[in-house]
């Protein structure tokens, strides 16, 4: 991935690269709709089988590309922002949506979801997400 002006544009990119991807390598069309989490976490599941877990490179880079799309997904529906903002607990700062006073890590989600499998499942934790946002922004939830 190239120079990019904002963390938005980056995301945008990464989210846009999971796009093709995921038609040219899976054969599933993602649309940025909630639906679209569903054929996500399908990819999620195949990707964390092959996924050499030691090869960081390899990991980082799937982690953008599909946190990319998860998160956009989200933005896209929420109205949010990208920020970059440290992880609670870590040391780094990491990519992260601002919606309506809240923080979501998508990247951290889909890096567990990738490395410690199912129990991390992306459209569940997004039926999370959705249930507090609809109280907190209800404008964007119907």
């Amino acid at each position: 991935m190239g120079d990019f002006r904002s963390m938005a544009e980056m995301m945008e990119s990464c989210a846009a690269d999971a796009v093709q991807v995921a038609q040219q390598e899976f054969g599933f069309e993602l649309d940025y709709s909630e639906a679209s989490l569903a054929s996500l976490e399908t990819i999620l599941s195949s990707v964390s089988g092959t996924l050499p877990i030691a090869d960081r490179d390899a990991v980082e880079e799937q982690v953008k590309r599909w946190g990319g799309y998860f998160g956009e997904v989200v933005r896209r529906r929420w109205l949010g922002s990208w920020d970059l903002v440290q992880y609670p607990g870590g040391a780094a700062a990491v990519p992260t949506l601002l919606v309506a006073g809240s923080q979501i890590f998508p990247l951290m989600k889909v890096y567990r979801r990738l490395t410690l499998g199912e129990d991390e499942n992306v459209q569940r934790f997004y039926e999370k997400i959705r249930q507090k946002l609809s109280v907190v922004h209800p404008t964007h939830g119907s």
